[in-house]
């Protein structure tokens, strides 16, 4: 099983987190539904999937791959984890 977290970028820069879902390993139509049915109105849509079994290592995994190297944060709106700056 693999995370799949869906969001979006504020306009600070900052990434929000709203959803959390397992799905299959190699799953890509699933995927690719779940993510074309996300809310992209405004062109801030983000969404990754990580190869982990828990939300709070796909939060770390985010944090760490799309967030630390920008100076910004990781809100995350599912259960509130905070990643490791460290």
């Amino acid at each position: 099983m693999a995370t799949l977290l869906m969001g979006r970028w504020d306009h600070g820069g900052n990434l929000l987190i709203d959803e959390s879902l397992r799905v299959d390993d190699g799953d890509d139509a699933t995927t690719d539904s779940l993510v074309d049915d996300q809310d992209d109105t405004d062109g801030m849509a983000w969404a990754a999937t990580f190869d982990v079994d828990s939300h709070r290592r796909a939060i770390q995994r985010a944090y760490d791959e799309y967030v630390q190297h920008e100076g910004t944060d990781l809100i995350d709106q599912v259960h509130g984890y905070e990643p490791s700056t460290a």
